[in-house]
């Protein structure tokens, strides 16, 4: 059939017309300024070519398209084979195995531990951001592996037996001792139904095998409302010994060869991050090890957590990054009333907008990873590591789910259909703002880091300072947080406030000292000065959105 369109052209009426091609075969970090600039900045320069390679890989059709059928056919737990004997596995598509496989010979479950060249940690963050951009869900059991060395660091004989499969780069899903692989994973799980964030509240038992204390064998016996990944080799987790809460390594498998006595009760239904299996585990007399001190259970797996936390936020920074990208190549191909999307200009405020946030979020995201390198001999560099992550974790990831939605409707109907990528990093963009500490637990620790660590709060204002002297907007926001900081302000019911903050202005600092003038300027317009949360895309009028979209349209 034909019809003709208001300026008598006639087409067919199937024809394709005013449709961007989908956004694929390109290079997420060639085309990120911020994202080169940073990671030269803090230090990784030497690492861009293999963090180019990993991006024109995850920037390719193939690569898409294992995360969309990671995400269309979703993990199927196996309680039982045919004849009724316990298997406990979960089957994957063979498109996760390929992201899975993809991202531990990138070396993000391990490289930075047995890289000594500096900036590790910094190189391996861009490399973590540009797989997430792709898909979420299998970065889970990476990231939990990751932040499991600091544990297994602690105690010599896990760490000679299982650091070198820890850090191996090739992918081994077998369901197999950890001797017998090539590689392993470590998941984590503390969650019970009963406490959720108060670990305090676990009932999980752990009873002595023989003698007590750190390294020695433990039954545990209980409930795990949620484990992640329960495919993974090990687990650390937490249980409630004669000492008090301790923290245990839980492997898969005994010392002996057999399967331990981890059964797999369901898989979670999930808003998002459908990829990854989240399961609720029983224990029932399982074999573990206590890791760290008795009774310290909280303050040993704690440090895991922090460099899960950065994870959150290097996540979050990518679906804002990711969300941003498909905005801007659907307004660039597709156009109404008379011109294209990204020369509306109303259009041109939510764009540029958008990638002020995303910006900002970069540029926090790679500043704190470079903390996590520095922190292992500077002090100031610890204690500005120990408060900012919990800062950029509230602040980065809340800020992605207001972000992500309103990238969504840029594409209007297109962005609301499954076909395209948007609503999967819609169902993602919360999760990373609840997983390994809601919003409160992360105001409450800032809190906490400010009354009993004092170091935390100098190092934190002397990062926000640097930016000092460039801004007269900045500068009073910077008088104004040194007067909240230390007065009776940030009791716990206004600690949001005080924490978005904090969060904002170690932001506005970084572009200050960092970014073109354009985007520095226009962040401390529209955060740092603004007198209210606005929407997106309700930049003040003199702001140069040209230049900042110049700047994002790389």
């Amino acid at each position: 059939m034909t019809s003709t369109n208001g300026n008598g052209q006639r087409f067919r009426t199937h024809d394709v017309l005013n449709q961007p091609a989908p956004l694929q075969n390109y290079n997420p970090f060639e085309i990120d300024r911020p994202l080169v600039e940073g990671v030269r900045r803090e230090g990784a320069a030497w690492a861009e070519p293999a963090i180019s390679a990993l991006g024109a890989r995850a920037g390719s059709e193939e690569v898409i398209r294992w995360g969309f059928l990671a995400n269309e056919h979703r993990p199927a737990l196996r309680t039982h084979d045919r004849f009724g004997h316990r298997l406990d596995e979960v089957e994957f598509h063979p498109a996760w195995h390929e992201l899975m496989r993809l991202a531990v010979g990138a070396g993000l479950a391990g490289r930075p531990w047995r890289d000594p060249r500096p900036s590790a940690h910094v190189a391996r963050a861009a490399a973590y951001m540009l797989a997430c951009q792709n898909e979420q869900g299998h970065a889970c059991p990476i990231t939990m592996t990751y932040a499991s060395v600091p544990l297994l660091r602690t105690d010599p004989e896990l760490a000679a037996a299982w650091m070198p499969k820890v850090t191996s780069e090739t992918y081994d899903p077998r369901f197999l001792p950890a001797e017998r692989k090539n590689s392993v994973l470590i998941g984590m799980s503390m969650t019970e139904k009963q406490g959720g964030s108060d670990l305090r509240a676990n009932s999980t038992r752990a009873e002595p095998a023989g003698q007590e204390g750190t390294g020695q064998a433990y039954l545990l016996t209980g409930h795990k409302w949620f484990c992640s990944a329960p495919m993974c080799d090990a687990f650390l987790v937490t249980a409630v010994a004669p000492s008090g809460l301790s923290c245990f390594f839980l492997p898969r498998f005994t010392p002996d060869g057999e399967k331990n006595r981890i059964f797999l009760s369901r898989l979670k239904d999930k808003l998002g991050n459908r990829s990854n299996a989240s399961s609720e585990i029983e224990l029932d007399g399982a074999f573990a090890k206590m890791i760290g001190e008795p009774g310290r259970g909280v303050r040993t797996i704690i440090e895991m957590a922090t460099y899960s936390r950065l994870d959150c936020v290097l996540g979050s920074t990518a679906l804002m990054r990711h969300a941003f990208v498909q905005a801007l190549h659907h307004t660039r191909g597709r156009a109404a009333f008379g011109k294209l999307l990204i020369d509306q200009p109303l259009m041109r405020n939510v764009l540029a907008d958008l990638a002020l946030e995303s910006e900002a979020a970069t540029a926090l995201s790679l500043r704190l990873a470079r903390a996590f390198d520095a922190s292992q001999n500077d002090a100031g560099e610890l204690a500005f590591r120990r408060i900012a992550t919990a800062i950029a974790k509230y602040w980065v990831c809340k800020r992605t789910i207001p972000h992500v939605g309103e990238a969504l409707e840029c594409l209007g109907g297109n962005g609301y259909v499954e076909e395209s990528v948007m609503p999967r990093l819609y169902r993602e963009s919360p999760l990373n703002s609840i997983w390994e500490g809601s919003g409160n637990v992360m105001c409450i620790d800032v809190l906490r880091a400010i009354d009993r660590e004092p170091d935390t709060k100098h190092a934190i204002l002397d990062e926000i300072r640097r930016g000092c002297g460039a801004d007269r907007r900045f500068d009073q926001g910077v008088a104004e947080i040194e007067r909240r900081i230390t007065s009776l302000e940030h009791r716990e019911s206004q600690a949001r406030g005080l924490v978005e903050r904090l969060g904002a202005l170690l932001q506005a600092s970084l572009l200050l000292r960092y970014s073109v003038p354009a985007v520095a300027d226009a962040f401390s317009a529209s955060r740092v000065s603004s007198d209210g949360a606005k929407t997106f895309g309700a930049l003040p009028a003199e702001v140069d959105i040209d230049s900042i979209l110049a700047r994002a349209n790389h």
